[in-house]
C-alpha cells in the first residue's frame, strides 16, 4: 500500500470519527452575557426539557426559597417588549428584548415595577380586559442589567412560589436552553439511567407493552442483565428512563442529550434545545405515551416515530430502529449527557431470536369496530351518527381505532372514540348527529376520560353538531340551559365595607367554560383579576372612591347563558 493511500485512509478515518463522535453541532451562545434573574440564592426547581403532561418544560424554574415577592431583575440590558397576563400559563409575565437578538422571559410574577404596573393597568382599563398580551414600544421601558423589574410570585399555572425564566431567539421565538449560557449552577454529577425499554418495531408502539430490562453500574458504565438481550423480532428500538441532578440538589431534573450508537456508529440522538411552543406538544411522540397515560413512568424514545419529523431528533445513519435480521450481536451504546457535558453510558448487546407469528387480537364487543389509522395520512371515521377526520399531521404512529356506542339511562348517546392511550398532535373536529334537541342553540359537547372533563360549544349544521378537541375519549352532547352561578366571598348586599381591602366573587358553571366576566362600578368597567381561574378579585384603588356605589356583575358561559347580579355597598 503506497504512502498516499495510507494518508488518505488515515484522514478519512479521522474525519469519520470526528463526525460520528458528535452528531450535534457545537453551540455558540454568549457566555456570561446574562446574570441570574433573581436577587436570591441560585437554585433550580426544574430545568429546560423536563417532561411534563403534553409539553416540555421550556425554561428554568428559579427557586425563591418557597416565598413570594423576591426581587426579579433584568438578566441583561434591553427593553420591555411585551407583557402577558393570563389566569393560567405564565400568569403575570414580562418579555425583555436584548440587543444581541435574544429575548428573556420572566413568569409567575406578582407586581411589576411601579412605572410598568401603572402603564399596564391603564392599558387594561383602555382595553376593558384583565387578561392581556401587549406589545410595548421599544423606547418606553428600557432596562439595564440587574435592574428591578418585578416581584416574584405564584401566579398562573405555578404550583408553588418560583420564577420561570426563558431565553428565546427573538426572530424565530425558539426557546433556547438557558443552561448553555454559563449561569453559576454547580454541576459535576452525570445523569442517572434507571431502566431500559425495548420495543418490537414490527408493531406499532401503541399496540404493545415494551419489555423492560434491569440495569446496573459496573466500573462506571451501566450494563444490562443479561449482557446480551435476545429479542424475537427483526426490528427493535429503545427507550430509557433517565434523570439529571445538580451538585448539592436531590431534584430529579431532565436530561439534556442522548445518542444511540450501533457497533460504535452513531444512529440517532436527541437534544433539548431550540424548541418552540408550537413544537412542545411533540413531547407526546418522544415518550411512550401509552405507558404514561396508563400510570407508568416517563420513558424517552431513542427513535423517531413515523409521524414525528425533525424536532429534537437528529439522525446520523437512521431513525433509531435497529435491524436484527443479520442474526449478529449488535453492540448498542447509549450516551446520556447533561448541559455541562457530564456523561453516563449504557452498553449492552442485542440479537435476533426466533421470530414469533403475530396472533390476531380477539374482539368480542358486539358494537365494537376497528379500523387502522396511519401517521402521514388523512384518517377518516364516519357512520350515520358520528364522524371526524384527522389531518396528515395528527398522528405519530399507527393504531387500530376502536369505536363503541353507549346508551345511558339519561341524556344523549355516548360515543367512545378510541381511548386516551393514543395522543393527537392537533385539534380536530368531532361531529355528532342529533335531531331531537329542544335547544339546538344551547348544545355543548362534553369529552370525558380518566376523571378529566372538557367542554366546547357545539355548532349546529343541519342537525350535525360540531366541536373541536385534541384528545380521544368519550363524547356526549349536552343541552346547557343552566345559568352560571355568582357567589360573593366575605361580602353581602348593602354592606359597609370600610374594613375590606378587596371584593371577591367565585363564579362556577356546569360546563366550566366561562366566556366573559364583566364588572361595572356605577356604570364604568372595573378591573377584576382572575388568577388560576378560581376567584375574581378587585383590590380597592382610585377607581372606587369613598361613598355609596352600585356594582353590576355579568357572567356568560360558552352557549350564551348569562347571569347578572347587582350589589350596593358603601365605602
Amino acid at each position: 500500500m503506497n504512502l498516499q493511500k495510507v494518508v488518505t485512509i488515515f484522514i478519512f478515518s479521522v474525519f469519520f470519527i470526528s463526525v460520528t463522535a458528535q452528531i450535534f453541532p457545537a453551540k455558540n451562545y454568549p457566555q456570561g452575557y446574562f446574570q441570574w434573574p433573581l436577587i436570591a440564592k441560585v437554585g433550580l426547581a426544574a430545568n429546560f426539557g423536563e417532561l411534563r403532561p403534553n409539553h416540555y418544560h421550556m425554561g428554568l424554574d428559579c427557586k425563591t426559597d418557597q416565598r413570594e415577592n423576591v426581587t426579579v431583575v433584568a438578566a441583561a440590558d434591553g427593553y420591555v417588549a411585551k407583557i402577558k397576563i393570563e389566569p393560567y400559563g405564565f400568569g403575570r409575565c414580562i418579555y425583555i428584548n436584548h440587543p444581541n437578538g435574544l429575548t428573556t422571559l420572566y413568569a409567575h410574577l406578582n407586581d411589576f415595577n411601579p412605572a410598568l404596573e401603572k402603564y399596564i393597568t391603564a392599558q387594561q382599563y383602555q382595553l376593558q380586559s384583565w387578561k392581556v398580551f401587549i406589545d410595548i414600544p421599544a423606547n418606553l421601558f428600557p432596562v439595564k442589567k440587574g435592574q428591578f423589574i418585578a416581584y416574584s410570585g405564584n401566579t398562573g399555572g405555578s404550583q408553588g412560589p418560583h420564577t420561570h425564566f426563558e431565553i428565546r431567539d427573538t426572530k424565530t421565538d425558539k426557546v433556547l436552553n438557558p443552561l448553555l449560557f454559563s449561569f453559576p449552577i454547580a454541576d459535576n454529577i452525570p445523569p442517572d439511567i434507571l431502566r431500559l425499554a425495548v420495543y418490537d418495531r414490527c408493531t406499532s408502539t401503541y399496540e404493545q407493552t415494551p419489555k423492560f430490562y434491569p440495569i446496573k453500574k459496573v466500573n462506571g458504565v451501566y450494563v444490562t442483565t443479561p449482557a446480551v438481550l435476545v429479542y424475537n423480532t427483526d426490528r427493535v428500538s429503545f427507550a430509557i428512563t433517565a434523570y439529571d441532578r445538580y451538585t448539592g440538589s436531590t431534584n430529579k431534573n431532565g436530561i439534556y442529550q442522548a445518542v444511540l450508537s450501533d457497533d460504535e456508529n452513531p444512529v440517532i440522538g436527541f437534544q433539548m434545545d431550540s424548541i418552540s411552543y408550537e413544537e412542545t406538544r411533540y413531547l407526546n411522540a418522544h415518550i411512550d405515551y401509552k405507558l404514561r397515560s396508563t400510570g407508568g413512568s416517563f420513558v424517552q424514545h431513542l427513535s423517531r416515530l413515523p409521524g414525528y419529523n425533525n424536532g429534537i431528533y437528529k439522525e446520523a445513519t437512521g431513525d433509531g430502529v435497529i435491524d436484527l435480521e443479520d442474526g449478529n450481536v449488535h453492540q448498542i451504546k447509549i450516551e446520556v449527557k447533561d448541559a455541562n457535558g457530564n456523561t453516563a453510558v449504557l452498553k449492552f448487546g442485542i440479537k435476533r431470536g426466533a421470530a414469533q407469528k403475530k396472533q390476531p387480537v380477539a374482539d368480542t364487543a358486539v358494537t365494537h369496530q376497528q379500523k387502522e389509522f396511519y401517521p402521514g395520512f388523512i384518517n377518516v371515521f364516519e357512520n350515520e351518527k358520528v364522524r371526524f377526520f384527522l389531518p396528515e399531521t395528527s398522528l405519530y404512529d399507527s393504531f387500530r381505532f376502536k369505536y363503541n356506542e353507549i346508551i345511558p339511562t339519561a341524556g344523549f348517546p355516548i360515543y367512545q372514540l378510541h381511548n386516551t392511550s393514543v395522543p393527537v398532535q392537533i385539534m380536530f373536529s368531532i361531529i355528532i348527529k342529533n335531531l331531537t334537541a329542544t335547544h339546538p342553540d344551547k348544545m355543548v359537547m362534553h369529552r370525558f376520560a380518566n376523571n378529566k372533563n372538557d367542554y366546547a360549544k357545539a355548532e349546529n349544521e343541519n342537525g350535525w353538531f360540531k366541536a373541536s378537541f385534541r384528545e380521544f375519549g368519550n363524547f356526549q352532547l349536552l343541552e346547557d340551559t343552566i345559568l352560571p352561578k355568582i357567589t360573593p366571598v366575605g361580602f353581602r348586599e348593602g354592606m359597609h365595607i370600610a374594613k375590606l381591602n378587596r371584593l371577591a366573587f367565585v363564579v362556577t358553571d356546569n360546563t366550566e367554560e366561562l366566556v366573559n366576566f364583566i364588572a361595572l362600578l356605577d356604570g364604568k368597567w372595573l378591573r377584576f383579576s382572575n388568577n388560576k381561574g378560581k376567584t375574581f378579585i378587585y383590590k380597592f384603588d382610585k377607581h372606587c372612591t369613598p361613598g355609596v356605589h352600585e356594582l353590576k356583575i355579568s357572567v356568560g358561559d360558552c352557549v350564551g347563558n348569562i347571569t347578572e347580579k347587582i350589589y350596593h355597598f358603601t365605602r
